[in-house]
């Protein structure tokens, strides 16, 4: 009877038929919501991933590497983190499947009950790990590669509403684009090298055919700048996207700032990094000014000399002055390395490091003169003025502190001299 009714009448040419109702519908799906760290630890628990002790480091190592970024609370993959995922999974599938790494936890238990002999569950691990690892170093730069832009092509070269396909290059049109590997890690480059010279950072794929106010070399126009009516750009760089007002050698530059994506500038961003570092307000005691800025250690604020770290990016563009006093009071009363509480006295102002992070400074410490950056102070030659000391001496001490391990940046390397 079912069967009946499901069939349809017999009907006539020409026959009108009635209709009772005509109804558009529409259905369409969206993707799963991005993990929140509380929302990802529930699920590591879940599938019998970490321990309550491990959750925390582990949230915390994939922010230092940037292998996510955390907006309005959300994780969002980051480039750094799709690149190493896409690799583990077309090279080491084994060892990152769920069940694997739930296994190994419930070993790392029973070790630690006194179940099981650690020597044993690590010898049949590494038996196996070693053996896949031998079989990768085979493998040509070119395979893995590759592998990668099959894996990554969905993220990398996302299909175009026109049906075009979207490897082809947008610069010199006749290149197809694909992973390369650079100095600075894994970017997007043109078959037609070095004729030409077109490339994009790997997580550059909102906008990645140069159009809607793309330029040809990946440049994005965000606007105009209301006071300079200079073009506000987002660029990309061999250190990674940047924002730029103007052209040429003059043209000011701001990098984003760690955990900020290029997907997530927009004008009202590009302006307020532009305006760094900016005037929060004189000091009531000493009636100097008071700024806050970005360098290579992250937000602060400076009165005469003296830095103070700031908790967040945010704080720089919203601290007032009331607060910045009270920072810059307690970073005082904490007295590292200076005299009486306070920051050594500043003997001479050398101006901006060439790589950029913050200003080079004289000062006068417990020990004698010294130059200072960020955290790397070098002490001056006996005998040395300290007003007599140029830029390139400073640099040349810097890089001479940082290579004895007494900073956390890559030493510079010195020019030879001629003659």
């Amino acid at each position: 009877e079912d069967e009946e009714s499901r069939r349809l009448p017999e009907i006539r040419a020409g026959e009108q038929l009635a209709r009772e109702a005509i109804n558009a519908t529409q259905h369409t799906t969206e993707p799963p919501p991005r993990y929140s760290e509380a929302s990802l630890i529930k699920k590591l628990e879940e599938l019998g991933i970490g321990r309550p002790s491990t959750y925390t480091a582990i949230l915390k190592t994939l922010e230092d590497r940037d292998y996510v970024a955390i907006d309005r609370r959300k994780l969002v993959p980051q480039a750094k983190g799709r690149l190493l995922s896409a690799f583990l999974e077309s090279f080491f599938e084994r060892y990152v499947e769920y069940d694997f790494t739930a296994s190994l936890e419930e070993k790392l238990d029973e070790i630690s009950d006194g179940k099981l002999a650690w020597k044993d569950v690590l010898r049949d691990f590494w038996k196996d790990f070693s053996g896949a690892v031998d079989d990768i170093k085979e493998l040509r730069v070119s395979d893995v590669l590759d592998a990668l832009n099959d894996e990554l092509a969905p993220l990398v070269f996302p299909a175009r509403e026109d049906g075009s396909n979207p490897r082809v290059c947008p610069k010199c049109g006749t290149g197809n684009l694909s992973l390369k590997l650079g100095k600075f890690g894994a970017f997007v480059g043109c078959s037609n090298y070095p004729e030409c010279s077109y490339t994009r950072q790997l997580g550059d794929a909102a906008n990645p055919n140069g159009e809607n106010g793309n330029g040809e070399d990946g440049v994005k126009l965000l606007g105009k700048d209301p006071y300079t009516a200079e073009e506000i750009t987002l660029r990309s760089g061999r250190f990674g996207p940047y924002i730029q007002r103007g052209e040429g050698k003059d043209a000011k530059r701001s990098s984003l700032p760690k955990g900020w994506t290029a997907e997530s500038i927009d004008h009202e961003k590009a302006l307020a990094l532009l305006a760094l570092p900016r005037d929060v307000g004189k000091h009531p005691e000493t009636g100097k000014m008071i700024s806050a800025g970005l360098g290579r250690y992250g937000p602060f604020v400076l009165h005469d000399g003296t830095y103070a770290n700031l908790e967040s990016i945010e704080d720089v563009f919203s601290i007032g002055l009331n607060r910045a006093v009270s920072v810059i009071a307690e970073k005082q009363q904490k007295g590292k390395g200076g005299r009486n509480g306070s920051t050594p006295a500043a003997l001479k102002e050398l101006g901006e490091h060439p790589d950029g992070g913050g200003k080079i400074v004289v000062r006068d410490g417990r020990y004698g003169p010294y130059v200072n950056y960020g955290k790397v102070n070098a002490t001056l030659p006996k005998g040395k003025d300290p007003q007599s000391v140029t830029m390139d001496e400073a640099i040349a001490l810097i890089a001479e502190k940082e290579a004895k391990g007494g900073g956390g940046k890559k030493p510079f390397r010195r020019a030879a001299k001629k003659g």
